[in-house]
């Protein structure tokens, strides 16, 4: 295909593709989906070779948030039988931590719910911070606490933090939909509070909340203006006693085109597969290895995931290895310099939601282990 020869010329270039190849990769029919994932695979293993780093998720404060994302189970007003806890301690965080890097994590995301983080807040995540960082030499941590107010980002940079995680989640015309209590703007704002006081960005999307192709590429083309460097995709947990409960809008090869396209405006950023590839992606996950360079091992933050073991074990089979903490995930440019990039633009009407052929509600697992309880945690 003439379409995927350009983009691949460009994502070798770090060229930004046009709207409209980005659109039409979201198009592309099944019988083409062996031909997109070769070639977001050839600009995948330039810029990272056949490397996956590891993630993991530590919840240091479940549920009971004043937010109304209508994705969360952790939303004001959900009736998902989650987890609920306040902060952990310190060392709590740091157990529960050591198990993710014992499981070849070479990044632990420290995550809590709510608007955003209290002064006094900050302070307990920078003790938790230093925990980490005393008891695992060369790991990094990011902090994903929502948004921020003045100073607290450089203070969170001066207690160890690497990167702060806040993601854009979905198009900026279709963010009111989503959320009311908070704006697209408000997240813009903090993801570059990060940057500038010298965090690595990490921000994102969800994909699967009922939104057009149009809605998808508007928001990777913000985030590739934005320039993160790691942009996290996820695919939408449908839990029970939220309102998009019922939006399984997904199929394995619609995660796997998402996943390509975002490779193809973003070629040389961090592209990490999180939540809900379990559910979504199901037993294509290892095709999504040839497009992402970074997965999330283990359990989310809800959520449980499949076994660690299990990740390790589709990692070498499909023929990639473990990033360690001695390597370093992004190219030299990136590194060093970052990179700029352009902007697009246009927004199409949300559909109506809809229930895909195979929707697998019963792979949606409530966590119950790790963060917060006395079970063990999976990595």
């Amino acid at each position: 295909m003439d379409l995927l020869n350009t983009l691949v010329e460009k994502g070798l270039r770090r060229e930004l593709p046009t709207r409209e190849e980005a659109l039409a990769v979201l198009a592309t029919t099944d019988d083409e989906l062996l031909d997109v994932v070769a070639a977001a695979g050839k600009v995948r293993r330039k810029w990272f070779g056949r490397r996956v780093k590891l993630n993991y998720l530590v919840n240091l404060k479940s549920g009971l948030c004043p937010e109304d994302c209508s994705y969360c189970s952790q939303r004001l007003g959900s009736k998902a039988e989650i987890l609920k806890y306040t902060w952990l301690k310190a060392d709590e965080a740091s157990k529960a931590a050591a198990a993710g890097v014992a499981g070849g994590a070479k990044r632990v995301c420290l995550v809590a719910s709510g608007r955003g983080p209290t002064d006094k807040d900050v302070d307990r995540v920078s003790k938790t911070i230093e925990a980490i960082k005393d008891a695992n030499e060369g790991v990094e941590v990011c902090a994903c606490l929502g948004l921020l107010s003045d100073g607290q980002a450089e203070r969170l940079r001066s207690a160890g933090a690497d990167a702060y995680n806040h993601n854009l989640n979905t198009s900026e015309a279709t963010y009111g939909d989503i959320t009311t209590t908070h704006t697209y703007a408000d997240r813009v704002e903090t993801v570059q509070q990060a940057q500038a006081a010298g965090l690595s960005a990490c921000s994102g999307l969800i994909a699967g909340m009922g939104e057009s192709d149009a809605d998808l590429v508007d928001v990777v083309f913000s985030l590739r203006e934005l320039d993160p460097d790691s942009v996290p995709v996820n695919f939408l947990i449908p839990f029970e006693g939220t309102p998009l409960a019922k939006e399984w809008n997904l199929t394995p090869q619609r995660a796997l085109r998402v996943l390509a396209m975002v490779r193809f405006v973003c070629p040389d950023v961090e592209v990490r597969l999180a939540g809900g590839r379990e559910v979504h992606l199901r037993t294509m996950q290892p095709l999504a290895l040839h497009l992402v360079n970074s997965i999330f091992l283990g359990d989310y933050l809800t959520s449980e995931g499949q076994a660690g073991q299990a990740d390790l074990e589709m990692i070498a089979d499909a023929g990639f290895e473990v990033e360690g903490t001695d390597t370093t995930t992004l190219p030299a440019h990136r590194a060093q310099d970052g990179c700029g990039s352009v902007c697009g633009d246009g927004s199409a009407p949300v559909p109506a939601a809809r229930e895909v052929a195979g929707a697998r509600a019963d792979l949606v697992s409530v966590r119950r282990r790790g963060a917060g309880t006395d079970v063990a945690p999976n990595a």
